[in-house]
């Protein structure tokens, strides 16, 4: 349980720039340093995350936690990822109205925000990368970027779509090998 909340505490300590920042960190320290899963387990518990109400990175942190030590695990992991935020979004906000209009502290939010950027744009590439196979997999992937990016389909619709083309291709698949 020590080590669960030390990785999930300083996932979240180290950690800038929200859920998706967190999740080539949370790859690094539990698939390659803990091994607590694989990648491809990872990448499971991210698209369930992503669809389940919250923050990806917590409802990751609660569904490797959940998978190490049970239910306890679950909550333990959770409270380690956010309670470094808690506590520097709490110090900050203390101070935040004396030094909110510096241009210097200006400049650095601007740079926070672009380096964010990349890293989320990097977890991106990968999970891409790792998850869309083969014709059809591009093919779900530019529906679904066609129907968020141009007819503003909620996601809920397009992950409900996705999941019931993915049973649908998996029924077809099955009853064809019979």
């Amino acid at each position: 349980m020590w080590k669960l909340i030390v990785s999930f505490f300083k996932i979240g300590l180290f950690t800038f720039g929200g859920g998706y920042a967190m999740l080539p960190v949370i790859e690094r320290e539990i698939t390659d340093k803990r091994q607590w899963c694989s990648t491809d387990e990872l990448l499971d518990c991210y698209a369930i995350a992503q669809c389940t109400p919250g923050v990806i990175a917590v409802n990751t942190a609660t569904f490797i936690g959940y998978k190490i030590k049970g239910a306890w695990g679950g909550v333990v992991a959770t409270a380690a990822v956010v309670s470094p935020s808690l506590i520097i979004i709490s110090i900050i906000a203390a101070f935040i109205q004396n030094f909110a209009g510096l241009s210097v502290v200006q400049h650095g939010l601007a740079g926070i925000r672009i380096a964010v950027s990349a890293l989320v744009i990097n977890t991106l590439i990968k999970m891409f990368r790792k998850s869309v196979k083969g014709a059809t997999g591009v093919l779900i992937f530019l529906a679904a970027l066609a129907l968020t990016l141009f007819m503003g389909i909620s996601p809920l619709y397009i992950v409900l779509g996705a999941i019931a083309v993915g049973l649908l291709l998996g029924a077809l698949q099955k009853g064809g090998r019979q």
